[in-house]
């Protein structure tokens, strides 16, 4: 979501904004990182997911907030940042409302993770976190500057 909003600060074009963050996020999929949900996931674990959300839309508005931006500009961070967690929505909803049609693409998008469901690399620790942490600290500084 950061690195969307990052990529939506430095780009003009909202097509590319999205097509970028998009494109991003299957490429930070490669990197071992913790997985907040899997299929087996109960409505009551979602809580992680919330709290990712609502920290990075927060991060994103205080900086819109305080900074000078143009709506263009403000509108760009938003496409980016929707567009980068987008393909996880995708996943969501074929995971919790069984959409079959998703199938393609859930095998498209699982070829990105270098490793298997369920691994202790993709288990949400801080270890697994590292790069996504490192990853939201360079999003952060290059929507700062």
């Amino acid at each position: 979501m950061l690195a969307g909003a990052a990529i939506g600060k430095n780009i003009e074009n909202p097509w590319l904004v999205a097509a970028l963050s998009i494109i991003i996020h299957f490429i930070l999929d490669t990197f071992r990182h913790g997985e907040y949900l899997n299929q087996n996931s109960k409505l009551k674990e979602f809580w992680r997911v919330a709290i990712d959300l609502a920290v990075g839309y927060s991060i994103i508005m205080f900086i819109v907030f305080s900074s000078d931006f143009s709506d263009i500009k403000i509108k760009n961070i938003l496409i980016g940042s929707f567009a980068s967690i987008f393909p996880d929505l995708l996943t969501f909803l074929y995971w919790k409302v069984n959409f079959k049609f998703l199938q393609f693409y859930i095998n498209f998008h699982q070829k990105f993770h270098r490793y298997p469901p369920f691994s202790k690399e993709r288990e949400w620790n801080l270890r697994n976190a590292a790069n996504d942490i490192l990853v939201s600290v360079i999003a952060v500084i290059l929507l700062l500057i």
